[in-house]
C-alpha cells in the first residue's frame, strides 16, 4: 500500500509529499486592502527563538515551500509561532486566528465517532504517520 502511494510521502530531506485531488480554496468576506490585525508584525521573540525560527524558514526555503518576498510585492503573510515539541524540537506554524473572523463559512457534517469507528471495524489496516512538516503538505 505504502509503494502504491509512494509520491504522496516524503522521506528524511526529500521533497515533501504530494496528495493530489485535494486542493483547499479560503474564501474570506473582506477585500484587499486587508485589515491590520491580518497584516501582523512577528511577536516579540528571545535571540535563541530568533534562530530557531530563521532555522525553520531556511529549511522551508530549500523545501520550496515558502519562497522570499520582494520589497514592493504585495502578498498575504502571517506571523511565525514557534511551537516546542515533547522532545526538545519545535516545529514553526502561522498565526492564522485572526483569518477565522474573515472566513466564509464552509459547513459540513462531520462524522459522529461512531459512525467512524463501525467503519474502521472492517479496515484492513490501521496505521498511525506523523507528516513531515504537516502544517505544510499539500
Amino acid at each position: 500500500m505504502l509503494r502504491k502511494n509512494r509520491p504522496a510521502f516524503a522521506i528524511g530531506e526529500e521533497p515533501l509529499g504530494k496528495i493530489k485531488g485535494h486542493d483547499i480554496e479560503l474564501y474570506l468576506d473582506v477585500e484587499r486592502p486587508y485589515p491590520p490585525m491580518l497584516r501582523r508584525p512577528p511577536y516579540p521573540a528571545s535571540l535563541e527563538t530568533r534562530k530557531e525560527i530563521e532555522k525553520h524558514i531556511n529549511e522551508l526555503l530549500d523545501m520550496d515551500v515558502i519562497r522570499k518576498i520582494g520589497h514592493n510585492e504585495i502578498v498575504e503573510k502571517t506571523t511565525p509561532v514557534l511551537i516546542p515539541w515533547h522532545d526538545g524540537n519545535s516545529r514553526l506554524c502561522g498565526e492564522f486566528r485572526a483569518l477565522n473572523n474573515y472566513t466564509k463559512a464552509d459547513r459540513y457534517p462531520i462524522p459522529r465517532i461512531p459512525h467512524a469507528l463501525d467503519k474502521l471495524a472492517k479496515a484492513k489496516y490501521i496505521t498511525k504517520m506523523d507528516c513531515m512538516k504537516g502544517f505544510h503538505q499539500n
